[in-house]
């Protein structure tokens, strides 16, 4: 049963919930009709037999009994006294034997009404009795409901020819109209199975009723849209690579032409292992920020190699690696306070490193480095006194392949991927890096939680 029905469509399965939802209302509701209305009527002949019955009493009560009773709408009536003999009885009425046996008058006196075969009465179908007592005596009113027997069968039948009709109507209806509730969905289908991402405008059918298939069609194409743009700087960022690896690659092609005519001069050696390294630089540098795109910038990053780290050691072992730059740079560090944080100290080395390595470039003749603690965090700060970056463009920095000059100088402009990396690896370590002016110069400051504030009080 179970995979017969997920065999189904869902308009399917929908038409047949709905159809069975229906059909079982119609049900319920007609049995509820018909029990209602079967009890009305019996509540109506009652009524006007007990009316019947206190007409009589009231004759009795006054000595006004005439023989036979003036009774009307086919009702038999009789009087009976204590001996269970007939007093006087309406046209119709039997007036030698009681319609009811002397147990069952004293029952109905009690106002236990009855129903009793018709045979008693040489009429047709049940009787329905109504005693009620006068003194003495007892008025028994019965009124034959045969007829209504008859049109409650009547009403039945009817119900049961258009029941099955009724349902098989709305199974068609809610067929067509959950076939047109659904052709939207149809449409979104077919037209994502025509999207093969090798046009940048292909987009899903947006349907003109304000619903919410629309909004889910408007949902989707923003998607689409995201993706696009994905697809966008991907195709940017591979061109921007092929053009970076493109300088490198050419000059050592130059220089090595060069050498195989000439020989190999001793000053070139030097400038060949320069391009070299600096190749090996920027390929290491895509392979980080390529694996990062392959978790997913939202994705959390995997902390399972992650241990205390003294954000001191790697201070010092920045600046140590520093020496010889171009400006000397200066290390200011309390070494009192805590500094450590969970992390991986090549990373965080990686981080401060290219800093130190973007201020150095730009600086006029000083880069200072500093950490120390502020609200649970290790704060590191790197300053140059160079010309520093506009605000507007202090976040556009941190995309890869960003430089605010249009030269493309290797030896002044670097490659564009090391703020990038910096922003990449301080996001693994969930901490922030930010720009902003040191006046003269720029600031770059990173924050890192402290090992004490990753560890929830007791």
């Amino acid at each position: 049963m179970m995979r017969w029905w997920r065999g189904r469509s869902l308009r399917a399965r929908l038409v047949i919930l709905g159809t069975c939802g229906l059909g079982v209302g119609f049900l319920v509701g007609g049995v509820v009709l018909f029990g209602v209305l079967g009890l009305a009527l019996q509540r109506s002949i009652d009524t006007a037999a007990e009316s019947t019955a206190r007409e009589v009493a009231a004759l009795a009560a006054e000595g006004r009994l005439s023989d036979p009773l003036p009774v009307s709408g086919g009702q038999l009536v009789q009087v009976v006294d204590a001996q269970g003999r007939v007093r006087s009885a309406s046209i119709g009425a039997d007036r030698l034997v009681p319609l009811l046996q002397p147990k069952e008058l004293a029952e109905a006196r009690k106002g236990n009404y009855r129903y009793v075969h018709g045979s008693r009465a040489t009429v047709e179908g049940p009787i329905r009795v109504v005693a009620l007592p006068a003194g003495d005596d007892t008025v028994v009113v019965g009124r034959p409901v045969g007829e209504m027997y008859r049109s409650m069968g009547v009403l039945r039948g009817h119900l049961l020819v258009v029941y099955p009709v009724l349902v098989i109507a709305i199974g068609v209806v809610g067929w067509r109209v959950v076939g047109a509730a659904l052709r939207p969905v149809e449409q979104l289908r077919a037209g994502a199975e025509s999207i093969t991402g090798s046009r940048r405008d292909d987009r899903l059918p947006v349907p003109c009723s304000e619903d919410e298939i629309q909004r889910l069609a408007i949902t989707l194409n923003g998607m689409l849209d995201r993706l696009s743009a994905a697809r966008a700087r991907q195709r940017a960022f591979v061109a921007d690579a092929a053009h970076e690896l493109r300088s490198p690659l050419t000059a050592m092609r130059t220089e090595l032409e060069v050498a195989g005519r000439h020989g190999i001069p001793p000053d070139l050696v030097p400038d060949l292992l320069a391009d070299v390294v600096r190749l090996s630089r920027l390929v290491d540098d895509l392979l980080l920020l390529a694996r990062a795109d392959d978790a997913g910038s939202g994705a959390a990053p995997a902390k399972d190699r992650f241990a205390p780290v003294d954000v001191a050691d790697v201070l010092r072992e920045a600046r140590d690696r520093s020496r010889g730059a171009r400006v000397p740079v200066t290390l200011v560090l309390d070494d009192g306070p805590d500094l450590t944080t969970l992390g991986e100290h090549d990373a965080l080395l990686r981080a401060v490193a290219n800093l130190l390595d973007n201020a150095v470039r730009h600086a006029a003749g000083r880069v200072t480095l500093t950490g120390y603690p502020e609200a649970g965090h290790a704060v590191i700060e790197v300053t140059d006194d160079g010309p520093g970056i506009p605000e507007v463009d202090r976040e556009r920095v941190f995309d890869r392949f960003t430089r605010l000059d249009d030269a493309r100088a290797r030896d002044e402009g670097g490659s564009g991927l090391g703020l990038a990396i910096v922003r990449e690896l301080v996001r693994r370590h969930d901490g922030s890096v930010t720009l902003a002016d040191a006046g003269p110069g720029l600031r770059a400051t990173i924050r890192l939680p402290l090992t004490r504030a990753l560890i929830p009080a007791p």
